[in-house]
């Protein structure tokens, strides 16, 4: 088994106002199968892990009878915390600042548990063992998945990945994201590291989305990447700004740039207790 890689904690410092305005929102077809399935009456208690701006604890809040939206950010959860203090309903949300691996919560305290976008960048087995524990019996995790625009097919999106690969080397961010970070998921999947955790699976469901961004929406989208987040652009926030929109307009559509977005939810439900 290869080590998780390791990422720093602060990693989205000053990203978390572009994160909550320019990530995709999981689509309404996806919170409604994950409440289906979990059974969601609004009796239960939700933990999002790992939550940034809470996109999945406010999709799914009226849902639950409270939510924890935990993140080791500061930034991440006073924009929550912020939007708690306005949204209807959200009273029910309790913003914490704290790691996956140092939440202190109580055994069998939530009925749900949802990390989005998030298990790869946590030690998998730790995490997962003391999800299992944190769960009521028969609870279930989720993780949610969206596919990377920067990763994608298209014409316009290889030209974005190269765009950011250039710009994150010209300002010395190559050290930003582990080497190899993806490794450990090939060598162990996932679904070896809940079932390990004494997690049966419980299935898999997505949902495609077209989605069409416009130059400045995909630069801010940019901004939450790990890869190039606002505070290593600084200064040269502008010159990028500049740079994609030189490179990118050329694919541009009536201004806009399209793709097919996949959300998907990998479920999960808390199984008999692993032997020591």
């Amino acid at each position: 088994m290869s080590d998780e890689p390791t990422y720093a904690p602060d990693l989205y410092r000053g990203t978390a106002e572009y994160y909550d305005r320019f990530r995709l929102s999981y689509p309404d077809a996806l919170i409604a199968d994950l409440m289906r399935r979990t059974g969601a009456s609004g009796a239960g208690r939700l933990l999002d892990l790992a939550c940034g701006t809470g996109q999945l604890a406010f999709a799914l809040r009226s849902s639950f009878a409270s939510v924890w939206a935990v993140d080791q950010e500061p930034d991440m959860v006073e924009v929550v915390r912020s939007k708690a203090a306005s949204a209807p309903g959200a009273g029910r949300i309790v913003p914490v600042v704290a790691s996956a691996q140092e939440l202190d919560a109580p055994p069998g305290h939530f009925s749900v548990v949802v990390i989005g976008n998030a298990f790869h960048r946590l030690p998998r087995d730790l995490v997962a063992s003391r999800v299992h524990g944190w769960l009521e019996p028969g609870g279930f995790l989720a993780l949610c998945w969206s596919s990377g625009t920067q990763a994608g097919p298209l014409d316009w999106q290889v030209a974005f990945g190269g765009l950011l690969r250039r710009w994150k080397e010209a300002l010395g961010g190559g050290d930003r994201v582990p080497p190899n970070w993806d490794q450990p998921r090939r060598e162990r999947p996932d679904a070896s590291v809940l079932s390990g955790a004494g997690f049966e699976l419980s299935g898999r469901s997505e949902f495609l989305v077209e989605h069409r961004w416009t130059l400045p929406e995909l630069a801010g989208f940019a901004r939450t990447l790990s890869v190039l987040p606002a505070a290593a652009l600084a200064e040269r926030a502008a010159d990028f700004d500049n740079s994609l929109a030189a490179e990118l307009g050329p694919y541009a559509r009536d201004g806009r740039l399209a793709e097919t977005v996949s959300f998907a939810c990998e479920l999960a439900v808390k199984g008999p207790s692993v032997a020591a």
